[in-house]
Formats: structure tokens, C-alpha cells, sequence
């Protein structure tokens, strides 16, 4: 009931509120327990750090949440899913009454996700207030009592979730009418005889992934489903030559290729988007152009010097192509919204013109509006010839978006689904855990 203006985030803090960031940013060189109680070690003798009790308080609250974490594990050799749940954990190490999450499911699993609800439940139950964003509307109405909708830096509407229904919300969020979700083609499944695009066997990288199978035939595109730490994204790195020990072999086109780094593999037409837009799939003080062509840059370049002209015009052809929103091609990317990142990203891998898409979580993190438009994109894409594997941590997205689903368990791909309507959310959950 009391008017109050944070002159910090230490006021914030120490008015009982906490803050799950969307940006991650841990402190890779140090442990978990380390980052999750920063500033708060337990001390011995007054001024050393007691870091046997630091480990065991580690511990005890990821063994709470179910999070499965070395507290002595460094931060810099974590996942993304992983470093996620570490910044989840942070909050609940401190006594708040106000906790805000931003997107705190984006880089998790429908497993890890669960555990978080739950979390959320109880200490909801035991008073705590919640904030939360995020894009997903599933867990919008799956855990709100009360919805804000904000859209162009500006409030929408306010109400209560019984109040409405999804439809509703959607059209608030994008600001206009919409029809189905996932801009899936309807089209007729593509025969057996028809020749592979890609075809990988025996694929297998030591303590990540083993005896992988894979068969993508032009216009199709295939969904990996698995929950953390099953290895699907370590196989579609491995597939792009990132990764060391990599055993099996990649056909394109009927001819066995051996790719042995990130430039094999895009002589041969793949292009990877990885999970992790901000780390490894942009450089972000650098401008919207340079972004764009950073993959592509010999296609434009006569005798080691770069037709800046020929790279704009590019710029703007793919600025036009994925309905970008920035004030100029010279703006920097790290100044822009997670859905326009996002579509640079996808504009640089159009230009070397690539005819299979590795997409790993394309829309994590990402408003409704530019979902739709990376959905259009991919459909477009398979229309025009081109493959796509998509992995995602959104089941509702596997299925939306794939013809055939991989479901990877453990480091194995343990099951292939043809997604007809007979599969169901329940069902592929079911088959990864």
C-alpha cells in the first residue's frame, strides 16, 4: 500500500521482489552455486567463503525444483535449457513477495516446465505474488488468474482470464483477426519413391547421441521432439559439423558427404539457426546489414573487396522479404526486439540460398506476430523444394509444423512418427519421457 520509486535492483531486492530475467546472464566462470548465491555466500571465520555449506544450500533448492544440476558444474559448461533453470533456481534462493518472470520457459523443456508450474503453484499458495510474461499462451491460461496485454510499447486491455478465451487474446496480442496457428500446408504426403534430400546413418557423437537415423525428402519437413538432454540439438549441430567425434554418414542427394565444419556445410546447402540467437547465431554490436550478409559475403566481394552497394540492396530485399521493423539497415541488432532478431537471422541463411533449414527453437522467445511469419516463411520454404528439420521445446509446435516426427530420448532417436491427426500432445510427450 505504499508508494515507492527503486533508485536500483538492490532496492527492488530488498523490497522483497525478484527478477527472472529474459536475458540470461550468468557468470560463466564461476559454479552454479556460485551464481545462484552471489553476494549472499555463506561466510566462515567472517569473511571466507564456507563452500561445502555453499554446495549443499546449491543443492537443496535444485533438488526442490527437480532440477537435475551439479552445483559444482561451471556455468560456462551448461546448456542453454540448463543455464535457464539455474536462473529460475536464483529466485527461489531468496524470501520474495513479488516475483517477475520473464519468459522463463522459453529455452526449457515440457518436463523442466512442469516442475516450474508446480513450483509456482506452491509458493503462490503460501502467498507470493507472480508476475509473468510470456508469449505462450498455453501457459497464459494454464496459470493466470489475471491477463495485460501490451502491444507496440502500448497497454492494451486488462481483465480476467475466465474471462476470455484464446482467440480473444490472440487478437489483442497481434491487433487483428487470425485463423489457424501454424501455417501448415495441406498437401498430400510425399510418396516413398521420391529420392532423399538428406539421409543420415549410424550418426553418433560420443556421450551425446548414438545411431541416429534420418531420411528428409524435398518439401518436407521433419519435427525432433526430446526433453533436456536427450541430444537433439548436439545431432543437428554435429550435422553442421559442429562437434568433435562425429561417426556415421551424411548422403545429400543420393552422394555420401563428409562434413567436417560449419563451410562443408554450407557447400553442401545446409544452414543452421541455432537455440541461442544472441550467442551464436548473431553478432550483435554489429549493424541489421552486416548481420544479413555475414554468411554471404563472397557472393558480393570482387577481388577481396566488398560491393557495399550490392550488400545493401540485399539488406533491403530481405528487410522487405520477412517484414523486418527497424528505423535503418545500419541499426544494431542487439537495439531490436527478439522477433526481428530472429528474422535477420533467417535473412542471413536465405542468402547463401541453402535447400535444407536446421531450425533449433525458431521462435523461442518471440511475440505471437512474428511466429506466424516464420511459420509462413517455412511453408513457403518446403513449398518452393527446400527441407526443413525443426526441433522445438513447444510440442504444440512439433506437430503443427512437421510432417514426421523424430522423438529423441536419451541420445537415441527411439521412435518416427508419421504426424497424422491420430498423434496427439499427450501421446509424443509420452514416447520422449
Amino acid at each position: 500500500g505504499k508508494e515507492v520509486v527503486f533508485d536500483s535492483p538492490k532496492a527492488a531486492l530488498d523490497a522483497g521482489i525478484s527478477i527472472i530475467t529474459q536475458e540470461l546472464s550468468p557468470i560463466r566462470g564461476m559454479t552454479v552455486a556460485e551464481n545462484l548465491y552471489l553476494g549472499r555466500e555463506p561466510r566462515r571465520l567472517g569473511c571466507l567463503v564456507d563452500h561445502r555449506q555453499l554446495n549443499r544450500q546449491a543443492k537443496a533448492v535444485l533438488d526442490q525444483l527437480g532440477f537435475r544440476i551439479d552445483p559444482k558444474a561451471l556455468m560456462g559448461s551448461l546448456s542453454l535449457a540448463e543455464t535457464q533453470l539455474v536462473e529460475i533456481a536464483k529466485v527461489f534462493t531468496r524470501d520474495s513477495r513479488i516475483i517477475i518472470m520473464d519468459e522463463p520457459t522459453s529455452a526449457i523443456g515440457q518436463h523442466e516446465t512442469e516442475l516450474l508450474f508446480k513450483a509456482i503453484r506452491r509458493i503462490t499458495e503460501m502467498g507470493t505474488a507472480i508476475i509473468y510474461v510470456t508469449h505462450r499462451m498455453t501457459e497464459i491460461f494454464e496459470l493466470a488468474d489475471t491477463y495485460s496485454v501490451f502491444r507496440d510499447g502500448a497497454f492494451i486491455e486488462s481483465g480476467n482470464i475466465a474471462d476470455i478465451d484464446r482467440r480473444h487474446l490472440i487478437r489483442l496480442i497481434i491487433g487483428r483477426e487470425v485463423s489457424a496457428q501454424f501455417q501448415k500446408m495441406e498437401k498430400e504426403p510425399i510418396p516413398e519413391h521420391i529420392s532423399p534430400l538428406l539421409a543420415v546413418q549410424n550418426f553418433s557423437r560420443a556421450g551425446k547421441f548414438d545411431n541416429v537415423h534420418l531420411t528428409l525428402r524435398p518439401g518436407e519437413t521433419v519435427g525432433i521432439y526430446g526433453l533436456l538432454g536427450s541430444g537433439r540439438s548436439e545431432f543437428v549441430e554435429a550435422l553442421f559439423g559442429l562437434g568433435k567425434d562425429v561417426k556415421g554418414e551424411v548422403h545429400v542427394d543420393g552422394r555420401k558427404v563428409a562434413i567436417k565444419s560449419p563451410s562443408d556445410a554450407m557447400k553442401h546447402g545446409l544452414a543452421l539457426v541455432t537455440e541461442d540467437r544472441k550467442d551464436s547465431g548473431l553478432v550483435l554490436a554489429l549493424s541489421v546489414r552486416d548481420n544479413i550478409s555475414l554468411s554471404s559475403i563472397g557472393g558480393y566481394s570482387r577481388g577481396g573487396f566488398v560491393s557495399k552497394k550490392e550488400e545493401l540492396n540485399r539488406a533491403h530485399e530481405m528487410v522487405d522479404k520477412f517484414r523486418i521493423k527497424t528505423s535503418s539497415v545500419h541499426m544494431p541488432v542487439r537495439s531490436m526486439s527478439g522477433g526481428n532478431q530472429q528474422k535477420v537471422v533467417l535473412a542471413r541463411w536465405l542468402q547463401t540460398n541453402p535447400r535444407i533449414l536446421l531450425l533449433d527453437e525458431p521462435t523461442r522467445g518471440i511475440d505471437e506476430g512474428a511466429k506466424r511469419e516464420i511459420y509462413e516463411f517455412m511453408a513457403e520454404f518446403t513449398r518452393a523444394g527446400g527441407a526443413i528439420i525443426v526441433i522445438s521445446s513447444e510440442v504444440e509446435e512439433v506437430l503443427g509444423t512437421s510432417d514426421r516426427i523424430l522423438v529423441f530420448r536419451r541420445g537415441h532417436a527411439c521412435q518416427e512418427r508419421i504426424n497424422d491427426h491420430a498423434l496427439s500432445k499427450e501421446e509424443l510427450i509420452h514416447l520422449a519421457s
